[in-house]
C-alpha cells in the first residue's frame, strides 16, 4: 500500500509531549513508524530551535523544523535558517513598556538566541522545562537586529488580562497565545501554516499530502493548511472546530493512536 501522507507536522508541547514535557514510549514508537513509512516528520513548535533539537534528539530523527511558531526555518543538520520573519524592533516598544509597568516577564528571541532583562526563580523553572537557556540583556543600550519572537510568560490569569488589554492594540505585529501561561507577539505573517506551506512549495508536496496534529491557538493555521489536521483532545474548542479529526489526548499517547490510525 502506497503511503499516503508524504509529510507529517507534529506541534511538541501539549501534543508530542505530556503535560509533563514527556516524550512517552508509545509516542516516539510510532513516529519512528511513520518516519520509517517514509514520511517526513517535521517538529513545529513555539520553541526556539534550541528547545526543540533535544526532543528530535529523543525521536532519534533529523531534518527540517519549524521554530517560534512560524518565524524560523531551520535545518538541524548544520543549524542553517532556511527562512524567517523579522520583527521591526521600533514595533515592540509598547509591548516592553506595557510590561516594565505591569511587571509581566518577557524574553526576547532571535533565531538562536533568547534575552531577558532580569529573571525569577518562576522564569528559572519555566525556562529549564523547556531546554532554554537566557542570557541577561540590558535592553534600555537598545534592541538587536534579527527578532523574531517577544514572549510573556506569567499566571493564567495575569495573561487572559494582558490578552484583553492587547487586542485592543493596533496590529503591526500579532499575538497568539501560545499556551496558558504564554503569549507571543510576532510579525504578522509569522505562523505554522505558512511556514508549512512555504517548507510543503519547496519540497513539492501537496497539502493534500501533509498531516499536522496540533493542540493549542498557535496551531490552528497548520491544522487548517493541512490535508488531514488534527487537534488532540486536550485542546481548546477552537482548535478542535478547526481540525478535520480529534485524537486522544495528550496523556493518552494521542499522537500515537491518531498516527496508526490515520498514516498507512
Amino acid at each position: 500500500m502506497a503511503l499516503n501522507f508524504d509529510l507529517i507536522a507534529l506541534d511538541v508541547d501539549g501534543t508530542l509531549l505530556t503535560d509533563d514535557h514527556v516524550l512517552t514510549d508509545e509516542v516516539r514508537e510510532a513516529v519512528q513508524e511513520g518516519a520509517a513509512k517514509g514520511a517526513q516528520i517535521v517538529l513545529c513548535s513555539g520553541r526556539g530551535p534550541s528547545g526543540v533539537l533535544p526532543i528530535m534528539e529523543q525521536l532519534e530523527l533529523a531534518g527540517t523544523l519549524i521554530s517560534h511558531n512560524g518565524a524560523a526555518t531551520v535545518s538541524s543538520y548544520d543549524l542553517a535558517v532556511v527562512h524567517q520573519y523579522e520583527i521591526i524592533p521600533e514595533y515592540l516598544a509598547p509591548y516592553i513598556a506595557y510590561c516594565k509597568e505591569n511587571g509581566v516577564h518577557f524574553d526576547l528571541n532571535t533565531a538562536f538566541e533568547m534575552m531577558v532583562e532580569r529573571m525569577t526563580p518562576e522564569a528559572e523553572v519555566m525556562y529549564a522545562r523547556f531546554h532554554a537557556k537566557p542570557s541577561v540583556y540590558d535592553f534600555a543600550a537598545g534592541l538587536p537586529s534579527g527578532l523574531l519572537k517577544f514572549t510573556i510568560f506569567g499566571s493564567k490569569e495575569q495573561m487572559d488580562v494582558v490578552q484583553s488589554d492587547w487586542e485592543q492594540w493596533p496590529r503591526q505585529l500579532q499575538s497568539i497565545r501560545s499556551g496558558d501561561l504564554f503569549i507571543d507577539v510576532q510579525h504578522a505573517d509569522a505562523n505554522k501554516g505558512k511556514a508549512l506551506r512555504q517548507l510543503a512549495l519547496s519540497r513539492g508536496i501537496d497539502r493534500e499530502r501533509i498531516l499536522a496534529i496540533g493542540n493549542y491557538y498557535n496551531d490552528i493555521s497548520m491544522l487548517e493548511f493541512a490535508g488531514l489536521g488534527i487537534a488532540m483532545d486536550n485542546s481548546p474548542d477552537l482548535v478542535k472546530k478547526a481540525a478535520g479529526a480529534v485524537t486522544l489526548s495528550n496523556h493518552e499517547d494521542g499522537v500515537a493512536a491518531a498516527l496508526r490510525k490515520y498514516v498507512s
